[in-house]
């Protein structure tokens, strides 16, 4: 598939071809992430145990709260490249690229070295027991080694696409999972490093992509690459970028804090078990999200740039094609846990109580998930057009307004039951409001 050379295209060809071209290599790059941690999950539930999967699943807050970090750094520099190619200012591009590096490694060793001396009490506060926590101690002491390393692709990877080569930031999302696919048996049965070797082989894989990418911005040929005078930390361009990644980061927050009352309600109502069932139904939602953040992160782009232009018709039109997309594939997920729940947790584990309690929780989770397509869409659409306040206020309605209340206040009534019906409680409710918010903003477009 061609794929448009220069960013001006953005603003002219046929949007239904530029989001194909967009978005299909950044759904590859999505669908390859969510795998790239199944493998992980499947290597450790069928290699190490059941209960290795919990303590992976206690590891989650930690992961979002990381995550959180990055993508305030990371998406919203991506977001501000193409709103300012859009804009044809090309030096505050090649700045904002020097600047992600250097708030990339500030933040990520930062948070490494704040978590690192209370890893146990944090795992502890997540959900971890006595018998869990030794399996999330040895995976996430690896993982915030390499943290800054994380922190740096993702970011880099991102600012790539934005800057017109969504092939070549899907090239190194797949190259991530393949080596990852080729070193988690590797180091877990061969070298018996255990989930140890798991965390191992996410490190090492991100080094190997971040390496490529890297040397993708030294070439001068390109209109953003690295060279001298970029590095320095401009306050605009970092205000701007972390007013734009705010959404995402408060997002990521927001699910940190979420995962762990989600942890600590399956804990209390079923045990370690159903802390390892709700893992399992994360891994296997996340395919399908992971897709409808590949049509964002198409779309992402396209409308950054036209909106930057004031092309509002094409901002319209890409949006929509979206949202129909994302709909579909989210509709889809709902079918898989309706009607082969077992099928799927089985990949996982052999154990039958936890293959039980999975099929149980998968099938509550997806009840309203033909929602969720265009949920995600909407929110991320108006970060896409730099719109900060009404993406962050999105971002953490279904997780902070409706989310948390109902985890709180249904499984004292329903016990575990109730924390499986919060999630889909949420997602129907925070649809409703996207709505909303949606409409209001295709009227404005109407008038411009």
């Amino acid at each position: 598939m061609a794929i448009a050379k220069t960013p001006t295209a953005l603003g002219t060809e046929n949007i239904g071809t530029l989001l194909m071209q967009y978005a299909f290599p950044a759904i590859i790059a999505m669908t390859a992430a969510s795998l790239y941690n199944m493998v992980d999950s499947i290597f450790i539930g069928r290699g190490v145990g059941a209960l290795a999967l919990s303590g992976l699943g206690i590891t989650f807050p930690l992961m979002n709260l990381a995550a959180a970090f990055g993508s305030l750094v990371g998406v919203g520099a991506a977001t501000l490249v193409s709103v300012r190619l859009g804009q044809k200012d090309h030096d505050t591009a090649q700045r904002v690229l020097g600047n992600v590096v250097v708030l990339n490694v500030i933040f990520g060793i930062a948070f490494s070295a704040v978590t690192l001396p209370f890893l146990d009490p944090i795992l502890y506060f997540f959900g971890a027991s006595k018998d869990t926590v030794g399996y999330a101690h040895d995976y996430m002491i690896i993982i915030l080694l390499g943290n800054v390393v994380t922190h740096l692709y993702f970011g880099l990877n991102g600012v790539l696409r934005s800057a017109g080569h969504p092939q070549k930031s899907m090239y190194a999302t797949i190259g991530t999972v393949v080596v990852n696919a080729i070193l988690d048996p590797l180091f877990i049965y061969g070298f018996g490093w255990g989930i140890q070797g798991a965390a191992i082989a996410t490190v090492i894989s991100q080094v190997l992509a971040l390496v490529w990418v890297c040397s993708l911005f030294t070439d001068k040929e390109e209109l953003l690459h690295f060279h001298r005078g970029i590095f320095r930390l401009k306050r605009k361009i970092v205000l701007d970028t972390l007013a734009i990644g705010m959404a995402p980061f408060l997002m990521n927050l927001a699910a940190c804090f979420v995962v762990i009352l989600i942890n600590k309600g399956l804990y209390w109502y079923g045990g370690d078990l159903a802390i390892g069932a709700y893992g399992i139904i994360n891994r296997l939602v996340f395919i399908f999200v992971m897709i409808v953040m590949g049509l964002n992160q198409g779309m992402q782009p396209i409308a950054g740039y036209n909106y930057g232009a004031q092309q509002y018709d094409r901002v319209t039109r890409v949006l929509k094609i979206t949202i129909w997309a994302a709909t579909i594939i989210t509709t889809v997920a709902f079918l898989v846990g309706m009607f082969m729940p077992r099928l799927a947790v089985s990949i996982f584990t052999r154990d039958q109580e936890l293959i039980r309690l999975s099929v149980e929780g998968f099938r509550i989770v997806v009840a309203i998930f033909p929602f969720v397509g265009f949920q995600m869409v909407t929110s991320n659409f108006f970060q896409s057009i730099g719109m900060a306040r009404k993406a962050i206020f999105l971002s953490i309605s279904r997780q902070v307004l409706v989310l948390v209340p109902c985890l709180i206040f249904l499984p004292r009534a329903f016990g575990q039951w109730g924390v499986w019906v919060s999630m889909p409680v949420s997602d129907l409710v925070a649809s409703v409001i996207a709505g909303a918010m949606l409409w209001a903003q295709f009227r404005k477009f109407k008038r411009q």
